[in-house]
């Protein structure tokens, strides 16, 4: 990235800020927002909001693996997540890498060499990216090899799924559905078996596995939580070993009970751009309108993010400042980050700059740097007489 980030102050924008849409002016000096006079850039037409914090998301394997069997070098990948995260608005982004049972893709293995990848590309990165770990229960087995890991590359954020119970029944059927699966983690049926069976041995050193993780966490400081809670006891189970986010919930009555302990729930922007989960499970637009949702997340879909926002507002589910904030303001909140989230004197200027017309996102600022420009945006900062020193590549 560039050492120097441009100095500039934007114009003639509606900036959301201080709960609501006002015509301001918006000035961003070393970083930071400011409110400084500096070489102007006329933003007439445009929203300027806060950049898009996505705690979840996993459309980075569509960049490292298109398909199955056509995986791709991790840098090329994490390039491609690069551009497509800051094309969308986001300016902090977790990509959430498996630590699973299963293997291939998915397996402790791969997650390591994806984990040093990170670190290595983190100098070039453009959008601020991190790694979440979707710690499967089942791999007690690994407990040393995952904390070094943690260790070792400053992992922030993890959270427990157990996704066993629902595959065991793959094992006894076989056919097609068990090919599948273990294809899509790039197994071949009798590994995935195997290892299936080798976790559901591990079942008696759960408890203390997910305890002795906590505790783990709890001394580093880490945020964790737990993924695709089924049932209430899975949450207030979790809950209680320190596991407080509660990542897609699968009913209401989860989200209920999540929220009732003051656990953050996160559901999936997708479902709320497509109407419904792709699974048949519970509606994230009926848990932002009981107001059960305090975050949306990208899950498989970095578009959505913006678009969902839109969607609520359009609907009437939320105002535009509320419907914002949960892809902004409060991820920032729920992950401790204070320097980001809102756009005030002092704070980052991670920002995304949104056509009013077309509603897509033309420009974003990370610390400053500009990751992503197009269109009349691109064409007014071009323009601008200070002839600005960009970031973007």
């Amino acid at each position: 990235m560039s050492a120097r980030p441009p100095a500039m102050r934007l114009t003639g924008a509606d900036i959301l800020r201080d709960g609501g849409l006002h015509a301001a002016p918006v000035a961003v000096q070393g970083g930071l927002i400011t409110d400084r006079p500096l070489p102007e850039v006329d933003l007439s037409g445009f929203l300027i909001l806060p950049g898009i914090v996505d705690l979840h998301g996993d459309a980075f394997e569509r960049h490292l693996r298109p398909r199955p069997s056509a995986p791709f070098p991790i840098e090329q990948g994490l390039v491609s997540t690069d551009r497509d995260a800051a094309a969308n608005g986001l300016t902090t982004a977790w990509m959430a890498q498996s630590w699973s049972w299963e293997g291939g893709h998915r397996g402790p293995d791969f997650a390591e060499e994806f984990l040093k990848a990170v670190d290595a590309y983190r100098p070039r990165m453009q959008t601020d990216l991190r790694v979440q770990i979707r710690c499967e229960t089942h791999t007690a087995d690994t407990l040393d090899r995952l904390l070094a890991a943690i260790e070792a590359h400053a992992i922030g954020y993890v959270v427990f799924n157990n996704h066993l119970d629902e595959t065991l029944p793959l094992a006894d059927t076989g056919g097609a559905p068990l090919e599948m699966m273990a294809k899509s983690v790039g197994q071949s049926p009798e590994a995935y078996t195997a290892a299936l069976h080798h976790a559901k041995r591990q079942a008696a050193a759960v408890p203390r596995y997910l305890c002795t993780l906590a505790a783990a966490f709890d001394r580093r400081g880490i945020r964790y939580g737990s993924h695709d809670d089924r049932h209430p006891e899975a949450r207030e189970t979790y809950s209680m070993i320190g596991a407080k986010i509660c990542e897609f919930p699968l009913t209401r009555a989860v989200a209920k009970l999540a929220c009732a302990g003051g656990d953050p729930v996160l559901m999936g922007a997708p479902n709320v751009v497509r109407g419904g989960s792709q699974k048949g499970h519970v509606s994230a637009l009926e848990l932002v309108a009981l107001g059960k949702c305090d975050a949306l997340v990208s899950d498989y879909h970095y578009p959505s993010m913006a678009a969902a926002a839109f969607r609520l507002a359009d609907e009437g589910v939320l105002s535009f400042a509320l419907a914002w904030k949960l892809i902004s303001e409060n991820p920032a909140r729920i992950m401790r980050l204070t320097d980001r989230g809102t756009i005030a004197e002092g704070k980052r200027a991670d920002l995304a700059i949104v056509n009013t017309e077309t509603r897509q996102v033309e420009a974003t600022l990370v610390a400053g740097r500009v990751t992503h420009m197009t269109g009349e945006a691109a064409r007014r900062f071009l323009a601008s007489p200070g002839r600005l020193a960009m970031a973007a590549e």
